[in-house]
C-alpha cells in the first residue's frame, strides 16, 4: 500500500535508486450514496452516479494544451491513454483509469491535473468513498505509491483532485481536493489552472 497523502501535500515521483517513475496510473474510483428509489413493483435501486475522470494538460505558463476524457481517449503526443468510461462507479477498486508515461510526455507540459466530474450533473453530497490514487505501472506487481481519499462532499459536482507536474528531469505528484463546478472537462481547464 502507497503514501495516504493528505490534501495539499506533495510527493517527489523519483524511485529509491535514484531513477525516475516512468509509466504511471491514476486509478480513480467512487460509489453511489444517492438515496434508494423505489422502482418497478416497489423493489429498492440504488441510484447511479456517473462521474468521469479526465487529465488535463498545461504548459508552464497554465495554458492548457490538451486533455484525455471519455470522448478523447488519448493524448495528442500519445504519453496518456484514458482506459474508458464507468456510468455507475460499481464494483471494488478503481472505477476509471488513465495511464501516463511519463517518457512521452511533450515537453511543452509542465503539470497534468487529473478531475472528476458528475456528467449527469449530481452532487458530490451523492458520492462516497471517492479516491485517486497512483500506480507505478512500469514496475512488476504496479505498486501503489500514494492515494488520496477524498473525504469532502457538498453541492458541487467537480473536483480538482490531483496533479503530477515537472520538478528538474523528475515529476512530482501532488492532492489537491478542490471543489468545482461542471459537468465536463472543458468546464474544469479553467478551475484547475488556477490550482497550478
Amino acid at each position: 500500500m502507497g503514501l495516504s497523502l493528505q490534501k495539499g501535500q506533495s510527493l517527489s515521483l523519483t524511485k529509491k535508486d535514484g531513477g525516475s517513475l516512468t509509466k504511471t496510473k491514476m486509478g480513480l474510483g467512487w460509489d453511489s450514496a444517492a438515496p434508494v428509489k423505489k422502482g418497478f413493483f416497489g423493489k429498492a435501486k440504488t441510484v447511479e452516479v456517473d462521474l468521469d475522470a479526465s487529465a488535463i494538460f498545461f504548459d508552464a505558463a497554465g495554458k492548457s494544451l490538451d486533455q484525455v476524457w471519455y470522448n478523447q481517449l488519448q493524448s495528442k503526443d500519445g504519453s496518456t491513454r484514458h482506459t474508458g468510461d464507468n456510468l455507475t462507479g460499481d464494483g471494488a477498486g478503481d472505477d476509471e483509469t488513465i495511464l501516463v508515461n511519463l517518457e512521452l510526455v511533450s515537453p511543452a507540459v509542465a503539470h497534468i491535473v487529473f478531475v472528476i466530474s458528475s456528467y449527469t450533473g449530481q452532487t458530490f453530497d451523492q458520492v462516497q468513498n471517492a479516491f485517486c490514487r497512483l500506480v507505478d505501472d512500469s514496475t512488476a506487481g504496479s505498486p501503489e505509491i500514494a492515494k488520496y481519499q477524498l473525504t469532502d462532499s457538498g453541492t458541487h459536482s467537480a473536483m480538482i483532485m490531483s496533479k503530477v507536474s515537472r520538478e528538474g528531469a523528475g515529476w512530482t505528484f501532488k492532492a489537491i481536493g478542490e471543489r468545482a463546478q461542471g459537468r465536463s472537462v472543458a468546464d474544469l481547464i479553467a478551475p484547475a489552472a488556477a490550482v497550478l
